[in-house]
């Protein structure tokens, strides 16, 4: 990079240097709602500091069209315009230099199948990571919860049923109940108590139906819960997510 113009710096002279992590992949988020996607960088960064050292983590690009923009499609049902904003956030990553791509929403994934063969980038599947997770731990039976979107697709069952693993899906009043804390408070930054109070009310009733864990399976929902206050273990699908997309960019 040259700079010229400012005093003390002479056209042509390099004022920027490779830094620690910059010979490893470089990760590109494509993001949606901006709470879940500032969970997945900042686990990123964080989780990097023991692989790589002080201050360092690989090179990161984050490209958003707003939630605003996803909206509409997502609640018309059209997954192939939610595709189409994925691809373009894809395209631009691309074009920063990213070698690969994650999405830390799990609601859109919904599109992923109707773009990921034209992308210009590979992803990392959030449930496929999830569902390998889960059968490592030795789960058998795995609650899904998530907007109500999510928890009516297959994003989930199609990860776990090829792991020959069990899911639980939230009553049609649970979803919604769910769905208006996800969108009305969480993706806005709002926790209240009662948001808390009903995520563990619906997880004890799935560990009384026979679930031993429970997928976080809004990328929000690791603001408001974790082990340390579920009813069931839980697979964070954020946090997740970023640590696969650590394997994969310092993966020699």
């Amino acid at each position: 990079m040259a700079a010229a113009g400012r005093a003390g710096i002479d056209a042509g002279d390099v004022i920027w240097e490779k830094t620690p992590g910059a010979g490893l992949q470089h990760i590109g988020i494509v993001a949606c709602s901006f709470e879940g996607a500032g969970l997945c960088y900042r686990t990123l960064c964080l989780e990097a500091e023991p692989l790589l050292g002080k201050h360092a983590h690989p090179e990161i690009t984050l490209h958003n069209h707003s939630l605003g923009a996803y909206q509409p499609h997502i609640e018309r049902g059209d997954w192939l315009a939610v595709g189409a904003l994925m691809l373009d956030s894809a395209t631009k990553l691309a074009k920063a230099g990213a070698d690969f791509v994650i999405c830390p929403d799990n609601t859109i994934h919904q599109g992923l199948p109707s773009i990921e063969a034209r992308s210009p980038l590979p992803w990392l599947h959030i449930a496929a990571v999830v569902a390998e997770e889960a059968q490592a731990r030795g789960f058998r039976r795995i609650g899904i919860l998530g907007t109500k979107w999510l928890v009516a697709s297959e994003v989930y069952p199609e990860q776990l049923r090829a792991r020959g693993l069990a899911w639980m899906r939230p009553s049609d009043d649970e979803r919604e109940e769910i769905n208006r804390i996800i969108m009305e408070e969480l993706v806005r930054g709002i926790v209240r108590p009662e948001g808390i109070a009903y995520h563990q009310r619906v997880m004890a009733r799935m560990r009384q139906d026979g679930c031993d864990a429970v997928v976080l399976g809004c990328t929000e929902i690791p603001l408001i819960m974790n082990d340390g206050n579920s009813p069931l273990p839980t697979l964070d699908s954020t946090r997740l997510l970023a640590r696969a997309a650590l394997r994969s960019a310092t993966d020699p």
